[in-house]
């Protein structure tokens, strides 16, 4: 056997021994409502993560996604014709500049790579746009720029948003090139390299009748195609992290309670997604499909807060999803009545 084949061998003995976690962080994670969307408050919150993102890599083969809902809302608005396909690859290279640095303030490099995701150009959400970008408006703001601009708005929350269409993920094209960099020495930990992609849920892209790949004017949502990539990595956790908590019920009321563990089956019966049709409904159904895409019983999802980042794995704040829990779900705090 040839020293190449041996350090081959040991490379992939070592890699067996490392859990691959997807981390998704939420573009509203990087702007808190109520902020400015500016270079110094994005950078500010990426520094406040970077910490606990190389301590995981010390130990764990680290993946990094992000959104980019307010990020691309606020291009849009200052370049009116470009379209949603490039000026979303433009976000790829703006956060993923911003955790590039803020990684590297703690000595810890990161690749950003400006990923496409092939969509299916048929998908009804072109009919029926979903997905949130940009930033919050009241419904008066909200119906003159969508007079204005000829956008489409729905309700978020207390507010109103501009929603786009948002196609299904359906092929990572640089999967390869992601496994690339965490199959080879770079992704041993402590890692040497953190893969920074699938950005604001990569670039749309389809093939044309002549076999070129072409972009087109949607954006795919973010957690849906970092649960896809979780799976297709074979990921043993997926965890996106927010400008909130975890998963309540009753939120926003003083009855709120969060889960601390709780089934997918839980969730669906629950309609817990639907309870938050905004940000968090989108969420609840990427770890749904993360955890029941998966044929392995130890894998899980969670969500939780960008500055909890560190107790979430602990199950100290956030909620974690998993195929098995005692009764369902537990809770963080009981309710009493």
């Amino acid at each position: 056997m040839n020293d190449f084949s041996i350090k081959k061998r040991k490379l992939e003995s070592n890699l067996v021994k490392y859990k691959k976690i997807v981390i998704a962080v939420g573009g509203n994670a990087l702007q808190r409502r109520g902020e400015i969307l500016s270079y110094e408050n994005q950078l500010k919150a990426a520094i406040e993560a970077a910490p606990i993102i190389k301590l995981l890599a010390q130990k764990y083969q680290i993946i990094l996604t992000h959104g980019n809902g307010p990020q691309i809302g606020c291009l849009a608005l200052e370049r009116k014709s470009a379209s949603l396909d490039l000026l979303g690859a433009e976000t790829q290279g703006q956060i993923g500049l911003i955790f590039s640095q803020a990684l590297g303030t703690f000595g810890q490099t990161a690749v950003p790579i400006i990923t496409q995701v092939r969509i299916d150009t048929s998908c009804p959400s072109f009919k029926n746009p979903t997905k949130y970008i940009g930033k919050v408006y009241t419904e008066d703001e909200a119906n003159n720029l969508a007079i204005k601009h000829g956008w489409t708005i729905k309700v978020d929350g207390k507010y109103w948003r501009r929603v786009v269409p948002s196609p299904q993920p359906l092929q990572i094209i640089q999967l390869d090139a992601i496994r690339a960099l965490i199959d080879t020495e770079y992704g041993i930990p402590p890692m040497k390299i953190i893969p920074i992609v699938c950005g604001g849920g990569g670039t749309p892209i389809y093939y044309d009748e002549s076999g070129a790949l072409k972009g087109i004017e949607a954006v795919i949502d973010k957690d849906n195609c970092s649960a896809l990539l979780a799976n297709e990595l074979d990921a043993d956790i997926f965890i996106i992290l927010t400008d909130g908590g975890g998963i309540y019920e009753n939120y926003g009321t003083s009855e709120q309670k969060e889960m601390a563990e709780v089934t997918p089956e839980y969730l669906i019966k629950s309609n817990a997604g639907k309870c938050f049709p905004g940000s968090m409904g989108p969420k609840i159904d990427a770890v749904i499909n993360f955890v029941q895409r998966s044929c392995r019983s130890d894998v899980f999802a969670a969500i939780g807060d960008l500055k909890d980042a560190e107790y979430i794995l602990a199950n100290e704040k956030g909620t974690i999803i998993r195929k098995n829990v005692e009764g369902s779900v537990k809770w963080r705090v009981e309710y009493k009545k």
